[in-house]
């Protein structure tokens, strides 16, 4: 089954194995991605690296890719949001299997959290639970509420399109708090940086932190106890067994989990286990299979 990963930096093309739940050895294949370049050379990267892959595999694919995203049509709605822009109202389904022929029939498209969710409760930290809450932690947060497999995006026991960060806290949007310019922000005003001197990203601060930096600790402890805060009362709600935890910023797990926690137990919320992703790196690819091979044939 092939899929792709489209990502803000990166696009990953795979060839995945259904019954073995994991991509095959030796075909998956990960190149650079401008989020700000025009459509035509965006469509032009994802596509070398769809065809980077070996010849033979069926023409259905999955592919994750970031919201908004008219899903079930195929078209970037990307406005306003940082990346992706040149693709909103174009077709993405049609320029792809344009550069894809006859290779690609049908194109599968997924948010990429939920490949992400799907991923892992396949054969990963949210295997075993019926309903389980799913985060990726990056440049922002993306989430997935999954009910007996499947993403839930509409009802009262998710947030508006089933998207964490759609939520407020303190006052103003959750990813003002929690997302790389958020953290970074929030350091920069309790260590103000000297002229001339970049600001430090993600990755630094996490290590500023581990060599006992009091500034940088209290960026990530802010930001991820006000994402338990938010997010509290929609565990309860939807009656989650479990927080499943990935993206890049889960590397610094000494710091989220312990911030995190404290967030959802100040805001009274349930005592459910709060995970690590298992398969980081490979659940996005193995949801994007997964949906792929239960969509139906209609699908564009």
């Amino acid at each position: 089954m092939p899929v792709l990963d489209i990502g803000g930096t990166h696009v990953t093309a795979a060839l995945v194995d259904p019954a073995a739940r994991a991509p095959v050895p030796g075909a998956v294949l990960r190149a650079p991605l401008d989020a700000h370049a025009a459509a035509g050379d965006l469509l032009d990267t994802v596509a070398r690296a769809a065809l980077a892959l070996p010849a033979g595999h069926g023409t259905r694919w999955g592919v994750a890719i970031p919201g908004p995203f008219d899903y079930a049509t195929g078209v970037g709605r990307f406005t306003g949001v940082g990346k992706f822009e040149s693709l909103s109202g174009v077709d993405v389904g049609a320029g792809l299997r344009a550069r894809l022929p006859g290779r690609a029939r049908r194109l599968c498209f997924l948010n990429d959290a939920d490949a992400f969710a799907l991923g892992e409760y396949d054969s990963g930290a949210a295997a075993g639970h019926d309903r389980v809450v799913c985060l990726t932690l990056g440049t922002g947060v993306g989430s997935s509420f999954l009910s007996a497999g499947r993403p839930v995006h509409t009802g009262p026991l998710v947030p508006p399109h089933g998207h964490v960060h759609r939520l407020t806290v303190h006052g103003r949007p959750l990813e003002d708090t929690v997302s790389r310019r958020g953290i970074r922000g929030h350091y920069a005003r309790l260590s103000p940086v000297a002229d001339g001197r970049p600001l430090p990203d993600v990755r630094e601060l996490a290590a500023l932190a581990a060599k006992g930096d009091a500034a940088a600790a209290e960026a990530f402890r802010y930001a991820f106890e006000a994402l338990g805060l938010a997010l509290a009362p929609w565990i309860d709600r939807f009656g989650a067994g479990a927080v499943v935890i990935g993206g890049s910023m889960a590397r610094s797990w000494h710091l989220i989990h312990p911030a995190l926690t404290a967030g959802l137990a100040s805001a009274g919320g349930p005592d459910v286990p709060v995970r690590p992703a298992r398969h980081p790196e490979e659940a996005p690819l193995t949801g994007a299979a997964r949906w792929a091979q239960g969509a139906p044939d209609d699908t564009p």
